[in-house]
């Protein structure tokens, strides 16, 4: 996959087809009728399929897909670690060492090197031989339905868009003012649709951190705006007018956003205790490490759940599946326990 574009150009699509390896030249052929099958297969493998899954959909024009196990999820289950490298995976279960020396190679020159060639076919060559060692460790602790659950979930959090109106609340952060938050929602709008348009990265066009300078010191000319932080000099030249008119021209106050809650620090010295014991009894009675059984933003999403008397259909897919009885039930129920102090500390009044 080449490197930069918003929409990534296929270099090489590489296959391991029950022990067959195939390597496809993405930029000469049309594939359009072999992303249908990877939607029909039994199983697809790979390994932290962030970037393929993001690929396949572009590609495929299709989503979500359902039938994924990755291997890096296999491995933080079973101890390993939440990101580990391929490369490392083939070491510690399979003692395979292969080496990574074409990761930034160009992948759209032709023709393809044989050292190229090389590197894509080991990508996969081991890879089935990886996750049947991962699965019959998972199958042995009861583990494996459930990495293919977050398997699921992550195939289908990558599927979804985040409304245009709501990109800013990624950027933004409780301290800043409603008009703030008007002005970068205005301005990611804007950035969003720049990028699709020139088919470029997000942060080639304005960095999250740009946008917040923005927002916070307010320019009014182009030379105000020149001095915002890592803006570069040709979306000044461009899109400056542009980007003063955002920040000026803004809808009734009514319209705007309102303040984004505080994020919770702790819980009272009355609950803490209880909430650690719950983890680490869950933690003890699954085998799974802490930090592949709770996240924070997840934990944050249960605090504004219990506070403002959401649905549970709003908490993240993670904690509605195999979490639920064991962990994300328990926790609300704790947390309602100390909803006056999380109040307190998000600032609502109740």
């Amino acid at each position: 996959m080449q490197q930069s574009p918003l929409y990534p150009k296929l270099g090489v699509c590489q296959i391991n087809l029950n022990g067959q390896i195939l390597l496809l030249d993405g930029a000469a052929l049309d594939l359009s009728h072999f992303w249908p099958k990877i939607f029909a297969a039994q199983q697809n493998i790979f390994h932290a399929c962030g970037e393929d899954i993001d690929l396949i959909y572009h590609y495929a024009d299709q989503k979500p897909l359902n039938n994924v196990f990755d291997t890096q999820i296999a491995l933080a289950f079973l101890g390993h670690g939440l990101q580990v490298s391929y490369q490392n995976a083939l070491k510690t279960c399979l003692n395979i060492e292969i080496e990574k020396d074409q990761t930034r190679s160009d992948w759209l020159a032709r023709p393809l090197t044989q050292e190229q060639m090389c590197y894509a076919a080991n990508d996969v060559i081991y890879l089935s031989k990886l996750a049947d060692a991962l699965k019959t460790d998972l199958k042995a602790k009861g583990l494996y339905q459930y990495v293919l659950e977050d398997c699921q979930n992550l195939t289908k959090e990558i599927a979804m868009e985040t409304p245009l109106a709501e990109l800013y609340t990624d950027i933004g952060n409780y301290r800043h003012s409603r008009r703030e938050l008007m002005q970068l929602q205005q301005l990611s709008i804007w950035r969003e649709q720049i990028t699709k348009a020139l088919n470029q990265p997000r942060s080639f066009i304005l960095r999250n951190s740009t946008m917040i300078d923005l927002v916070e010191k307010n320019p009014r000319n182009n030379f105000q705006l020149a001095r915002i932080k890592d803006i570069r000099p040709h979306i000044v030249r461009e899109h400056g007018k542009t980007i003063l008119d955002l920040l000026k021209f803004l809808p009734p106050e009514e319209e705007w956003p309102l303040r984004m809650v505080k994020p919770i620090k702790s819980n009272s010295k009355e609950v803490a205790p209880k909430i650690d014991a719950l983890i680490e009894s869950v933690v003890l009675q699954t085998g799974i490490p802490k930090e592949v059984l709770l996240r924070k933003k997840w934990m944050n999403a249960i605090y504004e759940h219990v506070v403002f008397h959401l649905d549970e259909q709003s908490l993240p897919s993670y904690l509605m599946g195999w979490r639920y009885d064991i962990l994300t039930q328990p926790l609300i129920a704790l947390l309602k326990e100390d909803i006056e102090y999380l109040a307190m500390q998000m600032k609502i009044a109740r």
